[in-house]
């Protein structure tokens, strides 16, 4: 697999998400030996770049991909995320960036990931409570001390990222960005590229949709939390899946699948973009991977840029008031 940096950290050119294998989308039909063999063929396949975060479980997805790497950490970029669990009392979903709170959130991340240093550890979202400084502050002398590598952003807005970067540089800012999801490309990818810093896009697939493999609601499990995503309702949801059979029949004509082809084009956008397709199945690994092997035209480069917009915002509104602050 061919590979690319964020700013400094040398990765494969696309990685893994490991939130669904903790059940953050839906509990049915969870599988630990299935996802453990998922990371396992992922790093076979030449993947380095392993992300997760505390507060899918919350706690588990950590655990588990620290049981599928124990024995095969040297092989590992290992991404992990805090700052969605409060860990003086308010507990999980309550933001908590303040520097008691990373180094609490630390020691339990590198516990439950079995490992003594942590590659790239990301704040997983903007603490407007916490002055930005005193959160860079904290996690420039974990660098310091060795339990951390590097440190990223998630979902931050130009300002912080620039007051951050100002204190200890920025490695990887990662935020959603997919052909369903552009609102990284005015501003922030700029931003990055003027700063040297890498970016990883979570959700490259429209949180499946662009797959093709959800054909309508009645696809989603009944627990299944996209059910209450904009973009899977009711009224939305028609107009989204025309938006998946243009993007059908641009692979239709590349040779390959909708999914390999929304993660080429993400992949022509530039360098130093790693997008981090989530999965808990092998199949669907093996076929995201293949993705680094596609080559679009320009022309079909340009018909997916082209693509209308989707209907109905990337996130409920609870959610969208905690990004790009």
């Amino acid at each position: 697999m061919k590979h690319t940096t964020l700013a400094t950290l040398d990765v494969a050119r696309i990685g893994l998400g490991a939130m669904t294998m903790a059940g953050v989308y839906s509990r049915t039909g969870l599988d630990e030996t299935e996802a453990i063999r998922t990371i396992h063929r992922a790093l076979d396949l030449g993947v380095t770049l392993i992300d997760t975060a505390e507060i899918y479980g919350p706690f588990t997805g950590e655990e588990l991909v620290g049981r599928a790497i124990k024995d095969r950490r040297d092989q590992v970029v290992l991404a992990t995320k805090f700052g969605l669990v409060s860990h003086a009392g308010a507990g999980p979903w309550n933001v908590d960036s303040s520097p008691a709170n990373i180094r609490t959130a630390v020691e339990g991340s590198l516990t439950r990931l079995g490992t003594d240093h942590i590659d790239l550890y990301y704040q997983h979202r903007v603490d407007p409570g916490t002055p930005i400084e005193d959160v860079v502050g904290t996690l420039a002398e974990l660098v310091a001390e060795g339990k951390i590598r590097h440190y990223g952003l998630s979902e931050a807005g130009p300002e912080t990222i620039r007051r951050a970067h100002a204190v200890h540089p920025v490695t990887a800012l990662q935020s959603e960005y997919s052909l369903f999801t552009r609102d990284q490309e005015p501003v922030i990818l700029p931003l990055l590229r003027e700063l040297g810093i890498g970016f990883v896009a979570y959700s490259p697939l429209g949180r499946g949709m662009l797959t093709g493999a959800i054909r309508s609601r009645e696809d989603l499990a009944a627990d299944d939390s996209r059910h209450s995503n904009p973009r899977f309702t009711e009224e939305n949801f028609a107009h989204n899946l025309r938006l998946v059979e243009q993007v059908e029949a641009v692979a239709a004509e590349a040779g390959a699948t909708p999914a390999q082809v929304a993660l080429a084009w993400l992949l022509a956008q530039g360098e130093h973009l790693v997008p981090i397709p989530g999965t808990r199945r092998v199949a669907r690994l093996e076929e995201n991977l293949a993705a680094d092997a596609v080559e679009l035209t320009s022309e079909q480069i340009a018909s997916l840029t082209a693509l209308g917009e989707p209907a109905g915002a990337h996130h409920t509104e609870a959610q969208m008031k905690m990004i790009e602050r």
